[in-house]
């Protein structure tokens, strides 16, 4: 998917909503737990009755990765079943050297390959250049590396700051701005940083930022929106708790969709605010 066509289906559909599908065979409703592939049925499920409401899709693969060969033909399946229309995101956080990175990038871009064929990746960028710029070299790919997280332990690096002033995670958009363009990279910033978005913004005026922490985890939509948001929305807002587990019970889709609607419908309303639709 390109930048373009994201922005289209933004437009369109009113909504820069990304649902997270970290889906744990533990909380999902007791009824699928006897399915052949209950993650997929679950997943196949939120993806049908929410995908009018959203443009981006998040399986994080430690949800997947965990059951061995069962779970990577559960996330192969659920890959498929989201729609062409919506960014499919690996949350994978991988980052190595180049030739692993390479490897990380057939496995999660490849589909001929690896049977994936995801449009992005989350990246830790850590290691440098060596592993970001594998991911940046496929065509049509996206790059989402970590910058500025909402978890506790990101005060632990990210915002130590140099000789000069400049914190960590200043010095990461600055330079993995430097490697991609806007047509290929992407920030993940924490929906709990607030007036962060602010900084985040210097660097990188024009870039996506993929944005969890709304909803469970407490970030605020609006403060996100006004620190954060740009001309052409410039915002992938992630929820997964407070949509997928909406309930569990059988009704389990249909207040997914509920949930996903309540954000849609808040999303238009800033959109509007902002004058991107």
């Amino acid at each position: 998917m390109t930048r373009a066509e994201l922005i289209r289906q933004i437009k369109s559909k009113k909504s820069f909503l990304c649902v997270g599908l970290d889906t744990d065979i533990e909380k999902i409703p007791q009824h699928l737990r006897d399915e052949e592939d209950p993650i997929y049925t679950f997943n196949k499920a939120i993806i049908e009755a929410t995908e009018d409401l959203c443009v981006a899709y998040k399986p994080n693969i430690a949800f997947y990765e965990c059951y061995g060969v069962r779970g990577w033909q559960s996330l192969q399946k659920t890959w498929a079943a989201i729609p062409k229309s919506c960014l499919s995101i690996a949350d994978a956080k991988r980052g190595d050297i180049g030739n692993t990175s390479t490897r990380y990038a057939k496995a999660f871009f490849d589909q001929q390959v690896s049977g994936l064929g995801f449009d992005s990746i989350t990246i830790a960028p850590y290691m440098g250049h060596d592993s970001v710029t594998p991911f940046l070299d496929i065509p049509g790919k996206w790059a989402i590396v970590l910058a500025l997280t909402s978890n506790p332990g990101s005060l632990d690096f990210q915002n130590f700051r140099d000789e000069h002033g400049q914190e960590l995670f200043e010095s990461v958009l600055e330079k993995v701005a430097s490697w991609g363009s806007i047509e290929n990279t992407m920030f993940v910033v924490g929906a709990t940083r607030g007036k962060g978005f602010a900084r985040v913004r210097k660097y990188a005026p024009d870039h996506f930022l993929l944005v969890p922490g709304i909803g469970a985890q407490g970030g605020s939509l609006s403060e996100v929106c006004q620190y954060g948001m740009n001309k052409d929305c410039g915002l992938l807002v992630n929820s997964t708790r407070g949509i997928i587990y909406a309930s569990s019970g059988k009704d389990f889709a249909e207040c997914a969709r509920r949930e996903a609607l309540k954000l849609q419908q808040l999303m238009q309303i800033e959109l509007e605010k902002a004058a991107v639709i």
